[in-house]
């Protein structure tokens, strides 16, 4: 056998061993997590509960911040029983259990009474839910995003998930957040979601618009969408569009972070930053800004926790303050960043939302909602536990061993 056959040989048994290795890693971990939820319960603890806030943006917008899903779920089927012409409702996961019917009834109410009603919602999201309940009768426009939106499986063009979380009632009111339709995300998960009136609703009526009448699957009439609202700097939407191979999130990221002279509060479900905005982030400590991040500390998708470990150190050591939520799953999507800038939307600081979903993002300058956000931000860390370099140092040294096996997927999540 030839050198060069030889070493062919010994690379590919190395990558399938390693590829062995990781799915080992994989399995048992999950494994444990499974474990753990069942020795735990199946019911977590309710959060305690927490009133809407809102400010007046400097474009007329009203915008009003959501941290507790039941008020949420509430105010959202308030607007959809008293649309007059038009619901637009997308999301990635709606549950078919008592708050996901209470969402499916109103819509067919409203269809019935004559509005005109578009439902969005994500296949392979949706497949533990029962296909009859993901069936709305015929005065309800529905698109399904297709669990594969084409034969060219490889291409970034066609990998993406629906992601985005959008409720537009008379194109008058708007909503958007992290928050997912479910009874367990009304009281259990610890999300942020934002209402907007006023001007700043056309930036979300027109995402719905444009992915509803550009989706190759589409098999009903064009939606009309609305006459331009004009430039209004304050608020801005960020859409993320794979078909269009466009990520503009992860841009708006990288520059707000690079022009941060004071602090960034960044709150993120899954945390796996790509090579550009984990320096940006260590950059900005060299110019000594305070940079504060808020995870779960167990999350719903155990493999991503241990994914985002492999970045602490780098971390700590530069003197990131990590605050791991105890109690409950944060499933939030916001940033703010001097007081002065601030993002909520849909997606989260890893590769699937910023270079493969398709996500949606308001970017808003304003100080009055940047002080309410930080505030949140503030109350979440008084619930936090705050991970200390020296203590990140005495982890086990199996919790290492996981973290190298585990740390070459994190570009592919």
């Amino acid at each position: 056998m030839s050198l060069r056959a030889s070493t062919r040989r010994i690379i590919r048994q190395g990558l399938l061993g390693l590829l062995a290795t990781q799915v080992a890693a994989v399995a048992s971990l999950m494994g444990a997590d499974r474990l753990r939820r069942l020795l735990r319960g199946r019911r977590t603890p309710e959060l305690e509960p927490s009133r809407p806030v809102s400010h007046a943006i400097g474009d007329g917008s009203i915008a009003t911040t959501y941290t507790y899903g039941e008020i949420l779920f509430e105010d959202m089927l308030a607007a959809i029983e008293g649309a007059q012409r038009r619901i637009l409702l997308e999301t990635y996961i709606i549950k078919g259990d008592e708050t996901g019917r209470r969402f499916k009834q109103a819509l067919i109410d409203a269809a019935n009474r004559g509005v005109d009603v578009h439902v969005i919602y994500d296949q392979f999201a949706n497949l533990v839910v029962r296909p009859s309940f993901l069936a709305f009768p015929a005065p309800v426009h529905v698109l399904r995003y297709p669990l594969f939106s084409s034969w060219k499986l490889l291409s970034p063009r066609h990998l993406g998930r629906d992601h985005r979380k959008i409720l537009v009632v008379d194109d008058e009111v708007a909503y958007v957040g992290g928050y997912n339709i479910g009874a367990s995300y009304a009281t259990e998960w610890r999300d942020t979601h934002l209402r907007i009136e006023g001007p700043a609703v056309w930036d979300l009526d027109n995402a719905f618009v444009d992915f509803w009448n550009t989706h190759p699957r589409r098999q009903t009439d064009r939606i009309a969408q609305l006459p331009s609202a004009g430039w209004r700097p304050q608020i801005r939407a960020h859409r993320n569009v794979p078909r269009q191979l466009m990520y503009p999130i992860r841009g708006m990221y990288l520059e707000a972070i690079d022009r941060a002279h004071l602090s960034i509060d960044i709150t993120a479900a899954y945390f796996i930053p790509d090579r550009d905005i984990l320096e940006a982030l260590l950059e900005a400590r060299l110019r000594d800004v305070r940079v504060r991040i808020i995870v779960p500390k167990v999350s719903n998708h155990v493999v991503t926790d241990w994914l985002s470990r492999g970045f602490y150190g780098r971390l700590l050591r530069a003197g990131v303050e990590i605050h791991r939520y105890a109690d409950h799953m944060v499933h939030a999507k916001t940033a703010t960043i001097d007081g002065e800038w601030t993002t909520i939307g849909t997606a989260n600081i890893d590769r699937l939302s910023l270079l493969g979903n398709y996500e949606i993002n308001l970017e808003i300058l304003d100080r009055g909602l940047a002080r309410g956000m930080e505030q949140i931000f503030a109350d979440d860390c008084a619930k936090c536990e705050q991970l200390s370099l020296e203590e990140w140092m005495q982890r086990p040294a199996l919790a290492r061993v996981y973290e190298a096996i585990l740390k070459p997927l994190a570009p592919l999540l």
